[in-house]
């Protein structure tokens, strides 16, 4: 029977009613939501949505009429929720976005490839009536554009592959993200600028529209808004006053610090609510207490971001508070920031700082300097070196290195004080950070350094360590450092310092002093017990010193100094400038991650390409004179002073065609072949002709200093070549043909017969050198040599191979000849009778192989 024509007394049948109702109700929105989809115009949807409602009336009337009382009141407390076209439409948009949400946390791009069309198609209904796109729409697009980016990046450093669906979807996400954002770059780059001021802006615009009706709330929170003259308030949720006062301080501080650590914590509301703090402060103490948390709160933003290290807004921001605090601090010396200080607990009751007394307030100045300096190094290790974003960041260096000296005046003032205590590690380790800014840079970028560095100091502020005098000389302002270090720390700070000073010696063309420095530390013993990025600074600073001796025409210390980095083949790696990933290398991405994380930036790195120059140049002026002494001497073949030059040589020596050199090591191994040859003005020229040394200091003095060593060791070279083929020399006929002095001729030949690398005497009455006969070999007695060596060393082979082959059996081949030895010993005894006998008879000799030993 239909439900029309049953009784409505009874509470059974009226609940069932109030249940069809309400049904009914759904159904009816239903119809409209999906009408909503149906229709792109609102006016459209708005007939329809009428013409439903009209159709609806009479069944919902006579439900009404059917009900008691006790529902009216009923439908009373639980009204309808009537939702137009347009809230339905952004209800649609945000069921969209949820999904993608969903989909990004499981790394589904095939879903998102997927709802990505779908949001495109519902923000055109949405954008219909509006001229900007809905920001929930901007927010998205946008964090999906630096998800994929991130992903493309794990991608690249991941062993694991994705599956084929989801790199599919990736790829079409490429294409689809980056032809939909050119259309909205500009609302994307706002977006970006400032997240949270670009989404609550929606809200306030939002909360202007329905001002004709306010509710009661907002009456009584606008009520209590005008009453408050004292301070400023802002109405948070349900109406409540959140009042920002100078006795309020210290209660939202502590709020913020036990938030710290926390997931869902809007640090971003906090660093407003701060700035709003510190403009109502009163007090010194009030001003200490909201920078420290303050500058604590922008340094926990980077833990939260995807990047690791701070925007540039937020680092100058901290920056710029920072130096508020140090102000405040060197005003008000009766307050200081200690790391051991206690914690005010009260919050409702302000310190009362008595003047003569000292005030602690916990925090650490060195710490925070540490951070900002850190920040800035990630910073650059993370911005194109060839943008001038790169340039416009690193002058942000200077800025640190004013807040690096004023945090170091500050704490040596406080070092002064005995009642503090204060440990020495904390001074230490400021006065590292000074060295390490200073090391790298040359004497004139230094100067300026600390020239515009103490114009940032107040003029009553001085230091006893390096006092205001003392910022033009450079050289002793880093030995001064250096030497304060050395005196004061221990272990890894000292060896740091060590490293630095040595660096900065080496630098400015001081070679022995650095070489001295270096032998006297015994670094070299013990860094492989120091951290990876001491390690770094030593192989910084050896290749520096081997620079220097380079420069100072020391090509044989030169070469040793850099061996150890040049001849491993991973001189980016060695010397923190770059990652070296190998193509089966078993290194983890949490491995690599840490590996680029120690890369120096751009501006502290050394030319590559010219130490490459450097280390082939001094290996060929060892090496071809080497080559050529042991053409004759077999003995001293297995001397091998470079095996990449040897390496490069035998490789470029194989090719068939060898065209005009195009690059450093071209030039150098073309160098090294007209050398050999006996030709050294082309070998000159060719040196000559690399344009890297342009990039080195003292170009015109390192010219020549080449050319010199090349005519020496070319005539090293040809008395070691053809030595074998003269009786005598004369002195003069050398001097001509290599272009040098007499005098210079017969030093170096002096030289080589002293060393017993020449057989010969030096004729100083007829300027002649006169060569021994016998003593050089022949060609055919190197190769009689050469054989006799193969030989031994396959007979030494043999025997090996026997001793593996009868291990076990010796003692068996004694039994069986000891038993033959007694059966014939009567006939063999002859005159001796059985003392004559030998124990065991006749030994094992080897069989043929054996034979073939013993002859």
């Amino acid at each position: 029977m239909s439900r029309f024509f049953t009784s409505g007394d009874s509470s059974s049948e009226s609940s069932s009613d109030e249940e069809e109702l309400y049904s009914g109700d759904e159904a009816q929105r239903k119809d409209e939501e999906e009408s909503s989809e149906e229709e792109s115009e609102e006016e459209e949807e708005e007939e329809e949505s009428s013409s439903e409602e009209e159709s609806g009336k009479g069944v919902s009337r006579f439900l009404r009429d059917a009900l008691s009382s006790d529902e009216g009141s009923e439908d009373e407390e639980t009204p309808k929720i009537v939702k137009s076209a347009k809230d339905k439409r952004f209800q649609e948009l945000e069921g969209v976005i949820k999904l993608i949400d969903n989909a990004m946390k499981i790394n589904d791009w095939s879903s998102i490839s997927a709802e990505f069309d779908k949001l495109n198609r519902q923000v055109v209904k949405v954008s219909t009536t509006d001229t900007k796109p809905p920001k929930q729409y901007v927010k998205t697009i946008a964090d999906i554009e630096d998800f994929m980016n991130e992903t493309i990046a794990k991608q690249k450093v991941t062993p694991k592959k994705m599956n084929a669906t989801n790199a599919k979807g990736l790829n079409a996400m490429k294409q689809k993200v980056k032809r939909n954002n050119k259309d909205y770059g500009t609302e994307i780059d706002k977006y970006r600028e400032d997240k949270f001021e670009y989404m609550i802006s929606e809200d306030e615009e939002e909360e202007v529209a329905p001002a004709a009706r306010p509710s009661r709330s907002t009456a009584i929170s606008t009520q209590i808004t005008d009453e408050d003259d004292q301070g400023f308030s802002t109405v948070g949720a349900g109406g409540r006053t959140l009042r920002y006062t100078p006795e309020s301080i210290l209660a939202h501080l502590r709020t913020f610090n036990e938030s710290r650590g926390k997931k869902n914590t809007d640090r971003t509301g906090q660093i407003q609510i701060m700035e709003k703090l510190l403009t109502v402060a009163a007090t010194s103490y009030q001003k200490i207490r909201v920078l420290l948390s303050l500058i604590s709160t922008r340094f926990d933003m980077t833990s939260s971001s995807t990047s690791n290290y701070m925007s540039p807004e937020q680092w100058k921001a901290a920056d710029n508070e920072f130096g508020i605090l140090l102000e405040i601090l060197e005003e008000n010396r009766e307050i200081v920031v200690l790391d051991n200080a206690e914690v005010w607990e009260d919050d409702d009751k302000q310190p009362s700082i008595t003047p003569g007394e000292i005030f602690k307030v916990p925090g650490s100045l060195v710490a925070m300097v540490e951070r900002l300096d850190d920040d800035l190094t990630r910073s650059l290790q993370h911005i194109d070196p060839h943008a001038a974003e790169y340039i416009d960041r690193l002058t942000d260096e200077q800025t640190l290195y004013n807040k690096i000296l004023r945090t170091m005046l500050y704490i040596e003032s406080l070092s002064s004080m005995e009642k503090l205590e204060l440990p020495q590690e904390n001074m230490n380790r400021v006065v590292i950070r000074r060295v390490e800014h200073l090391y790298f840079k040359p004497a004139q970028v230094v100067s300026i350094f600390e020239e515009k560095a103490w114009t940032s100091v107040p003029s009553q502020i001085d230091s006893s360590i390096t006092p205001r005098g003392t910022k033009t000389e450079t050289s002793s302002l880093l030995s001064t450092l250096c030497t304060y270090l050395f005196e004061k720390s221990s272990d890894i700070i000292r060896g740091r310092a060590y490293l630095c000073q040595v660096y900065f010696c080496a630098l400015h063309d001081q070679y022995f002093i650095a070489r001295d420095m270096l032998l006297m530390s015994h670094l070299q013993e013990n860094i492989p017990n120091f951290d990876v990025s001491t390690q770094i600074l030593y192989n910084r600073t050896l290749v520096q010193v081997g620079l220097c001796a380079f420069r100072a025409g020391m090509v044989y210390e030169a070469q040793n100094c850099l061996q150890e980095i040049c001849g491993s083949g991973r001189q980016k790696e060695l010397l923190a400038q770059g990652v070296m990933i190998q193509r089966y290398s078993q290194v983890s991405p949490e491995q690599e991650r840490l590996e680029r994380q120690r890369q120096l930036p751009f501006h502290m790195h050394i030319n590559l390409e010219l130490l490459e120059c450097v280390y082939l140049t001094c290996s060929m002026l060892l090496e071809i004179p080497l080559l050529a002494e042991t053409g004759s001497s077999p003995d001293i073949r297995k001397r091998i002073i470079s095996k990449t030059f040897r390496r490069h040589l035998e490789f470029h020596e194989r090719q068939i065609f060898t065209g005009p050199p195009e690059n450093t090591r071209d030039h150098i191994m073309q160098a090294s072949r007209a050398l050999a040859a006996g030709d050294w003005k082309k070998c000159v020229e060719l040196i000559n002709a690399i344009k890297i040394w342009d990039l080195m200091a003292g170009t015109d003095k390192i010219k020549p200093m080449l050319a010199e060593q090349i005519q020496e060791e070319g005539l090293r070279t040809y008395l070691f070549t053809y030595a074998p083929f003269y009786d005598t020399l004369a002195v003069n006929v050398l001097a001509d043909m290599f272009e040098l002095t007499e005098r210079k001729v017969a030093a170096v030949v002096s030289k080589m017969i002293a060393h017993e690398e020449l057989a010969a005497a030096l004729d100083q009455v007829n300027s002649a050198i006169i060569f021994r006969k016998g003593v050089e070999l022949s060609r055919l007695q190197s190769l009689a040599l050469t054989l006799s060596d193969k030989a031994s060393g396959l007979i030494e082979a043999n025997e090996k191979t026997l001793e593996q082959r009868t291990q076990g059996t010796e003692h068996r081949f004694e039994r069986q000849g000891a038993q033959r030895g007694r059966g014939r010993g009567g006939m063999r005894g002859g005159t001796g009778g059985g003392r004559g006998r030998t124990r065991g008879g006749q030994q094992f000799g080897g069989g043929a192989l054996g034979s073939a030993i013993k002859t």
